[in-house]
């Protein structure tokens, strides 16, 4: 059963096994919905920008700002990613223009908040750290002082989603 368990690769054996205990006795769900109760309200591209701009006004208020925001389809998180962010340089002219885009897979239009939150604070976090270092982790944790529980919780979450479906 470890091997269905991939979200949870690098965690201790502790949290591997008692995941494996809630998946067995199919509570995983149960146990989820008691912390999580509700999906957010967040259905649109539009509404998911004003979100992330809130935030980033909030935590951010002096970095660059971001163009794009968007729930993206090609993105799958089951596979790849839980969101991306691009920073990408063009120059037009005499001109350097740049931009920040974030872009979060679709499957979190029906998710807790604070998970979409945990995903947003990961990458407003990439807008002034690129790398996945010490100084990374401590902005995701100013910005959102639950972040580690809530990346454990939300591959529980998707554990859920692969195993056994949709909790809302």
């Amino acid at each position: 059963m470890t091997g269905e368990l991939i979200y949870l690769q690098g965690y201790p054996a502790q949290i591997v096994e008692k995941t494996q205990q809630l998946v067995k006795q199919n509570k995983l769900k149960a146990y989820l919905l008691s912390r999580y109760p509700e999906c957010h309200d967040i259905t649109n591209d539009k509404a998911l920008y004003a979100y992330v701009q809130q935030l980033k006004n909030q935590y951010l208020k002096k970095s660059a700002p971001i163009s794009k925001v968007i729930f993206d389809d090609k993105i799958h998180a089951i596979k790849n990613a839980l969101g991306t962010h691009s920073y990408v340089s063009r120059i037009q002219g005499s001109k350097l223009k740049a931009k920040n885009e974030i872009r979060i897979a679709r499957v979190f239009k029906k998710a807790p908040l604070p998970f979409l939150s945990m995903i947003v604070v990961h990458e407003l976090a990439h807008v002034r750290e690129k790398e996945h270092n010490k100084a990374f982790y401590k902005l995701c944790q100013h910005m959102e002082p639950d972040y580690f529980q809530l990346e454990l919780d939300l591959r529980l979450y998707l554990t859920q989603l692969e195993l056994q479906g949709a909790i809302y």
